[in-house]
């Protein structure tokens, strides 16, 4: 179990080691190191998802490790409450972004319109603060779009191993 603790409220997260076991090494190693602590959820998209993990406050981007491959085609649908990797327009380029589905996004899944975004999780509790999350006032900063306009701090990420 991995909990992310934010400045709105702590998200338990049950990871599919079995479906997207790079992507759980991938996540687990991030919180591990420490990585997430401090970063905020710097996209909020009201009815599609809520997406941080890289970046701090003023919108700087943390150093990452190298990108692994993408486990899209693992069976997982992007459904509400299940985590993906996020990643740009080249298939095997996520590092420590991630995004929590706020609905069912059809359209994310392997072979849908491209290859896809895996998902590797789902959110087992506080689901009600992940709803918080979305309905945050965002605006746009540091060249980035849909920002919250006061930050959502993840101030850390747990593994049961940590606890």
């Amino acid at each position: 179990m991995i909990t992310i603790k934010t400045n709105h409220g702590d998200i338990s997260v049950e990871l599919f080691e079995d479906k997207a076991p790079i992507s759980c090494e991938n996540f687990r190693q991030y919180a591990k190191d420490g990585h997430f602590d401090g970063t905020v959820f710097h996209r909020v998209i009201p009815n599609f998802m809520i997406q941080g993990g890289g970046m701090d406050e003023n919108m700087q981007s943390k150093p990452t490790r190298e990108p692994i491959k993408n486990e899209a085609d693992n069976g997982e649908s992007n459904l509400r409450g299940t985590l993906a990797m996020a990643r740009t327009g080249v298939v095997d380029s996520a590092t420590s972004q991630f995004f929590i589905n706020l609905r069912d996004n059809d359209f994310l899944n392997h072979g849908t319109r491209d290859f896809g975004y895996a998902v590797f999780g789902k959110v087992s509790d506080g689901m009600d603060v992940v709803d918080t999350i979305a309905a945050v006032a965002t605006g746009n900063r540091g060249g980035h779009q849909d920002v919250p306009v006061d930050p959502v701090t993840i101030i850390e990420v747990t593994t049961e191993d940590q606890a």
